[in-house]
């Protein structure tokens, strides 16, 4: 397949990777999920999910580690599963990237921020701060790769400092005693809950990898985007264990309930003064008017992240575009963007937000981004073979085995609850398998 020469000018570094990989993961997840472990969980059963998803998280580091070593290229889980498994696993991949793991997100998250912008000014339109949040960080990022490195990264210092300043007004003003309530439903078979909000807790840790995708641009991609994924995996750990000490120390399990009211307010159904976690510890320490300086801190993560998901993820449609895949024209040029796969992107991202019901479209297709991190893992393994520096490391293996035993039993969870996604899954990989059958009869550019 084909790759970019080694003559393409290189933008990013560590730390940009790093920040790329902090800003995917920082999000809505964890001022929400806690909220609702609490109903049934201890202050003692919820940090120690939070660990065990840090734990799960690191692991898929370090085995994706490995594979970026192997395959220092751009484009992810496309040009990864193609390389090890099986083309017609990496197009699958790409498609669902390019509907799914991106398009949708972003379109969520453009969401959320309008939902929050009106929270701090009633007179804002969600819909219009979505569109136009979208539309501003298409042209950033299809401008140049030098403007949208900068750019991304001082959201990501932003979105760093906001976190930080949340965390000091609570250990300044919050409690730091263990906390001593009870859930108001006590969990009969705690073990197995704690087991199944692992399958929440890991949405919230998404992200972890953000780094391969654009490995392309990296100036050293085998020992950059491997380094930025794991410290940017374990940095954000550190805070998301930290942030949750706060939430249990400062929170009831009543005042927690307020993150029932998130899906109505971020789709647009319903007003609400508070949707997070994060808003309620502000009312609770510093009063109401520091609770909507949180709306407006929450604006400002949502920003980050989408711009994040906009910036890696048209390099995924680029990398199929070269391949032959996808329409010449979205590969780009050699030291620019993908100009094309930015602006098809954002124009996915505009349609989605439009029809205001992007959650149903994520909860339907949503583990499909679990089995193909999964499957990525496992094409570890059919390099056992391999000798010298193309043979994967024990420690990658046996993190790869952890890692995707655990998505094993987390899709179980899954579909045990909602049969209809195994139907769902299985469709969409008949369509998109055929789709790659007839396409890769097509000639492929040189």
């Amino acid at each position: 397949m084909s790759s970019r020469t080694d003559s393409t000018p290189k933008t990013l570094g560590l730390k940009s990777g790093i920040g790329l990989v902090i800003a995917n993961m920082i999000g809505a997840g964890v001022f929400l999920s806690t909220g609702f472990m609490a109903q049934a969980l201890t202050p003692s059963q919820i940090l120690l999910a939070w660990i065990i998803g840090a734990a799960l998280a690191l692991c898929g580091t370090v085995a994706y580690a490995e594979v970026a070593r192997l395959v220092p290229e751009g484009g992810g889980e496309y040009r990864y599963l193609s390389s090890l498994l099986h083309p017609s696993l990496g197009y699958l991949a790409g498609w669902a990237s390019l509907l799914v793991g991106f398009s949708a997100p972003i379109a969520l998250d453009a969401m959320a921020a309008g939902a929050f912008a009106r929270a701090v000014e009633p007179s804002l339109s969600p819909t219009i701060i979505g569109a136009l949040l979208i539309i501003a960080l298409t042209i950033v990022h299809a401008l140049g790769l030098h403007l949208s490195a900068r750019v991304q990264n001082a959201l990501v210092v932003l979105k760093v400092l906001l976190v930080l300043g949340f965390i000091a007004v609570g250990v300044v003003k919050g409690s730091l005693t263990w906390p001593t309530w009870t859930p108001p439903n006590p969990s009969a078979t705690p073990v197995a809950d704690l087991a199944f909000t692992l399958f929440f807790i890991a949405f919230a840790f998404s992200g972890w990898n953000a780094a391969i995708y654009a490995a392309d641009e990296f100036k050293e991609p085998k020992r950059d985007v491997p380094r930025a994924m794991l410290l940017g995996c374990a940095v954000v750990a550190v805070l998301y264990l930290i942030l949750n000490f706060i939430f249990v120390a400062n929170l009831t399990p009543d005042q927690g309930t307020v993150v029932f009211n998130y899906s109505d307010f971020a789709s647009l159904k319903k007003e609400f003064a508070q949707v997070t976690l994060g808003q309620a510890v502000m009312s609770s320490l510093l009063g109401p008017t520091a609770a909507k300086v949180m709306s407006g801190v929450m604006v400002l993560l949502f920003v980050s992240a989408t711009s994040a998901m906009m910036l890696v993820g048209p390099r995924v449609y680029a990398a199929m575009a070269r391949d032959g895949f996808l329409p010449r024209q979205l590969a780009g040029t050699e030291g620019k963007p993908p100009v094309g796969a930015v602006i098809l992107q954002g124009a996915i991202a505009l349609g989605l937000l439009v029809i205001s019901d992007v959650a149903t479209v994520l909860g339907g297709v949503g583990e499909l981004v679990v089995i193909f991190a999964a499957l990525t893992m496992v094409g570890l393994f059919t390099r056992l073979r391999a000798t010298g520096d193309q043979r994967p490391s024990v420690p990658s293996l046996i993190a790869a085995a952890v890692y995707v035993s655990s998505a094993a039993y987390m899709l179980y969870i899954g579909v045990k609850r909602n049969p209809t996604m195994s139907v769902v899954v299985l469709g969409v990989a008949v369509v998109g398998v055929g789709a790659w059958a007839l396409t890769r009869r097509k000639p492929k550019p040189a």
